[in-house]
Parts: C-alpha cells; sequence; structure tokens
C-alpha cells in the first residue's frame, strides 16, 4: 500500500510537471520552430543534462540510496546524516572542478559535441554562449538531485517530485512575453530562455533546500576524506558513473550523428518530450519509490516483501504503459499538431516530430522496464552489472544509429533508442531470474499478454479512428476543433482499454478505485 501510495503521489506531480512542460514547450515550438537557432538551444541545454545524469543520477540514486537506507536502519538518523554529509562534500568539490573547466573549454567542447554546427559559425557561437549560460545548471540540479535522494528515502517525496514544476513555470514565464506581446529574433530568444532555464535551476535547489532543512537532514559541508564509508560508496558509485557514463556517451553520440542535419536534434528534442510524459508519471516515479522501498526491506531482512513491491510495480507500470505506447503510436501526428503546430513550428516540423516519436514511443515499455528492473540490482549494491549491461545496449544504440541515420536521419535514430532499450530489458530481467531474484508465475504472464492485446486492440481502434477523422485533424482546422476531437479520441481510447481491462479479469476496477481512495 506504502508503494502505490507513494506512487500515486510522485506520479501526480509528476504529471502536473508535464502539463507545465508541455504548455512550456508548445510556447517554445512557437518562438523558436525546428531552425538553427532551437537546434543551437536544445544542444545547449542537453550538455548539462548529460552531466548532471551523470553525477546525480548515476552516483546518488543508486550507490547512495542504498547505502543512506543501511544507515537509518542500522545507526539512526544521526548516522545516516553524517554519512550524507560526508560523501555530499565530495559531489560538491566535483561539481565545483567540473563546471570551471567546463566554462573555461567551452568552445572546445562544443566543437566535439556538435561537429555538425562547427561549419556554421554564428550557429556554433550562439550554441556555446547558451551552454555557458546554462552549464551551472548542472550544478543547482545535481544538489536538487542529491536532496532529492535523501528525501525520498525519508518518505518525504513532494518537494523533489514538484520541483520540475518550478523550472517550467520559470520558463513559461520567460515565454509568454516573447509570443504574446513581442517577438524577438530566435537568436536573442534562446539567450532570453536560457537566462530563464538558469534561474529555474536556482529556484528548484531553493525549494529541496527549505524541504530538506524543515526535515532536520541538511548535510553540513565538511573537507572531503576518504574514510572507509566513504570508499564504499566510491567503490559502489564508480560503476554507477561508468553505467551513466556509458549512457551519456550514447546520448553524446546520437547528438554528434543528428548534429549532421538540419533541424535533426530539435524535432527528437520535441519528440523525446512528448514520450517522456508517460515515462515521467510512470517509470520515472515508480523507480523512485522503488528503489528506496526495495533497499529498506532488504537491509531489513524482507526478501518476501521485496520481491513483492518488485512484482507489484512491474503490473502497474506495464497497466498504464502499454495503452500509452501504443496510443502515442496511433495518434502520433494528431498530438504534435495540437501541441506545437503554431508560429514557427510548421507541418513539415509535425511530420517529421511525429516520425520520430512513433519510433520512440515503440521502446517506451522498455524505457519503464529499465526503471523497474535496475532497482534490483542497485538495491542490493551491484552496480557493476547494470553497467556491462549499459555498455552493450549503448555499443547497440551508437552501431544501429550509424547504419540507420544516413537513409532515415532523426527517425533512425529514434528506432535505435527503442531496439536497444529493449536488449537492455531482456539482459536485466534475465539475469535477475538466473540469480532467482524475479521470476513471473503464469497467472503474471497471462495479465501481461492481455493487457498487450488489449492496448494493441485500442490503438487500431484510434488509428481506425483517427484516419475517419484526418478532415478535422488537419493543418488550418481550427485549434479548439482539433483539440475537441484529439480529446474525444484518447477519452474513447481510455474507455474501450479500462472496460476490457475490467471485463478480462485483468485488473479490477472496482478494486483499483478502491485503492486510490484508499491511498489518498
Amino acid at each position: 500500500m506504502s508503494l502505490f501510495r507513494n506512487f500515486l503521489s510522485v506520479g501526480s506531480l509528476t504529471l502536473v510537471s508535464r502539463i507545465a512542460g508541455f504548455a512550456r514547450d508548445a510556447l517554445m515550438a512557437a518562438v523558436l520552430g525546428t531552425g538553427p537557432a532551437a537546434d543551437a538551444f536544445f544542444a545547449a541545454f542537453r550538455f548539462p543534462n548529460l552531466f548532471r545524469r551523470l553525477f546525480a543520477e548515476g552516483a546518488f540514486n543508486t550507490a547512495f540510496v542504498p547505502m543512506f537506507s543501511g544507515a537509518l536502519e542500522r545507526e539512526g538518523k544521526d548516522g545516516a546524516k553524517l554519512l550524507a554529509a560526508r560523501i555530499m562534500s565530495w559531489l560538491v568539490v566535483m561539481l565545483f572542478l567540473v563546471t570551471v573547466l567546463a566554462e573555461i573549454f567551452m568552445p572546445q567542447i562544443m566543437a566535439a559535441f556538435v561537429p555538425g554546427f562547427v561549419d556554421d559559425p554564428e550557429k556554433f557561437e550562439l550554441t556555446v554562449l547558451l551552454t555557458r549560460i546554462m552549464f551551472p545548471y548542472l550544478a543547482c540540479m545535481s544538489l536538487m538531485a542529491a536532496y532529492g535522494a535523501i528525501l525520498n528515502t525519508l518518505g518525504k517525496f513532494f518537494a523533489a517530485a514538484f520541483a520540475p514544476v518550478l523550472l517550467n513555470l520559470v520558463t513559461i514565464a520567460a515565454l509568454v512575453p516573447l509570443a504574446v506581446w513581442f517577438v524577438q529574433t530566435p537568436a536573442e530568444a534562446t539567450i532570453w530562455v536560457a537566462t530563464a532555464t538558469m534561474t529555474g535551476g536556482v529556484a528548484q535547489l531553493v525549494l529541496v533546500w527549505v524541504a530538506i532543512e524543515r526535515a532536520g537532514f541538511r548535510p553540513a559541508f565538511r573537507m572531503p576524506r576518504l574514510d572507509p564509508e566513504v570508499r564504499r560508496f566510491w567503490m559502489l558509485a564508480v560503476p554507477a558513473i561508468l553505467a551513466g557514463g556509458i549512457t551519456q556517451i550514447n546520448i553524446f553520440v546520437g547528438t554528434i550523428i543528428a548534429s549532421g542535419a538540419d533541424n535533426a536534434i530539435s524535432v527528437l528534442s520535441y519528440a523525446d518530450r512528448l514520450y517522456q510524459l508517460p515515462l515521467g508519471i510512470i517509470g520515472i516515479a515508480i523507480g523512485t519509490v522503488l528503489l528506496p522501498e526495495l533497499s529498506r526491506h532488504l537491509k531489513g531482512g524482507r526478501a518476501v516483501e521485496a520481491r513483492q513491491s518488485q512484482d507489484q510495480a512491474l503490473f502497474v507500470a506495464m497497466l498504464l504503459t502499454m495503452p500509452a505506447a501504443v496510443a502515442l503510436v496511433a495518434l502520433a501526428e494528431p498530438i504534435v499538431r495540437v501541441l506545437f503546430e503554431r508560429g514557427a513550428f510548421d507541418a513539415l516540423a509535425t511530420t517529421q516530430t511525429a516520425e520520430a516519436l512513433v519510433a520512440f514511443s515503440i521502446g517506451l515499455p522498455a524505457y519503464v522496464l529499465i526503471r523497474i528492473l535496475q532497482p534490483g540490482f542497485f538495491a542490493r549494491e551491484d552496480t557493476l552489472t547494470p553497467t556491462i549491461f549499459a555498455g552493450v545496449s549503448v555499443a547497440a544504440n551508437i552501431a544501429i544509429s550509424l547504419i540507420l541515420f544516413p537513409t532515415l536521419l532523426h527517425v533512425g535514430i529514434a528506432i535505435a533508442t527503442a531496439a536497444s532499450s529493449w536488449l537492455n530489458v531482456v539482459l536485466l530481467a534475465g539475469a535477475l531470474a538466473l540469480r532467482g531474484h524475479f521470476r513471473l508465475t503464469w497467472l503474471q504472464w497471462r495479465a501481461q499478454l492481455a493487457i498487450a492485446a488489449i492496448s494493441l486492440t485500442m490503438g487500431g481502434a484510434l488509428w481506425l479512428l483517427a484516419g475517419r477523422g484526418t478532415a478535422h485533424l488537419a493543418s488550418g482546422v481550427p485549434l479548439w476543433q482539433q483539440a475537441g476531437v484529439l480529446a474525444a479520441l484518447i477519452g474513447f481510447g481510455s474507455l474501450i482499454y479500462f472496460t476490457l481491462i475490467h471485463i478480462s479479469g485483468t485488473q479490477n476496477l472496482r478494486l483499483l478505485l478502491g485503492r486510490l481512495r484508499r491511498s489518498r
């Protein structure tokens, strides 16, 4: 019940964040479109995010959370707080050094990151400037993620889950005057938005800082030193950082490849934002809640409860992810058109973004499954095995991208991302099964097959109805009419799906609604 309640809390706040994010992206699409300035902004924004995932998500959500949970179980709050202070001091020093070096050598770094921009001096110089403005965002977000990991382990999920909403609201506040009252050149607009992004990062950090102060768990800074606990942390964290590093190499290479085609980076970024909605609400929310949950059970010797938590997370995730993935494939173009097609974002941009969205969405269940399966290793303080599997999947991703990009351009990169993610799922599930930590019963397999079959049935109905309603969803049709038809299609698809889920016995909706009420 605790897992379900916490997932509902984090997922709800993530939904609010994603809705605000869509409003932000719709304004950004109207102002920037998919031209050179948009490519420069998204490349610049991707770079600090690369390092944020490396330092914060890599180390703290994999190595730190199990250690912190163990300290809470064995030593109580004082011991856990002291451990957090010793480890976070290292994070602060590393972030400072990386930020200073990156600001100094940014032109050289960008020449390697987006080599396709070098032949266009104006575009390249804008990318360097925007990255310099936004790179300190790395420090804010990494510290925010670290504080959030502590709060999540303490069972306090609100502040860390709500923090991304602030980033979107600050960016929206910057974009509204650009889109509504006056329009600057795209290059000037990107500088405005980059500054707002940095401001939003500071706002997020302040929010979790206040929350951790109220919880009485703010780690005090101290000069870093290598005591036995810190050494054990690094033994766990280095493979996790390497795993994150391997994944970021994947993003790095994907960006290098995409920089060779006009508009490819911005098209992929818009498509990425759309499939991130269900991924954030379901996959990231469940992963955020599941890791500390598994860690507490395993540290307390409650193996049965740990297994039940993972099984419950898997069922809930697939119950919601499969229909979302199928619906995104069936309604890709209408969704992109309603959300983005206005201002500088034209019909061609809609078609290109929808193509990438279809390819990304095929991998959506895999992206969520990775978030569920990896905690099975991390909670047992095994960060090496997922690192190896990440390396294999990234090698596959790069190879497929290089093969497909010359003919399929941005769609080839999206296909490679989906295919390599499914490979990672197979490796993770296989290893857990061999160790006796993951095994589906026949009833669980039957439920998963029923979810897949019902989702495909719903998708087929949506595809047929969308084809019949083309005249109401085409370019040039008033936005209110497009949005109304799209909302009706989504509502009809949801009705079909949950009705069949209930009738088939896969999930009794009365029981599900009862759990929702009890969770609230």
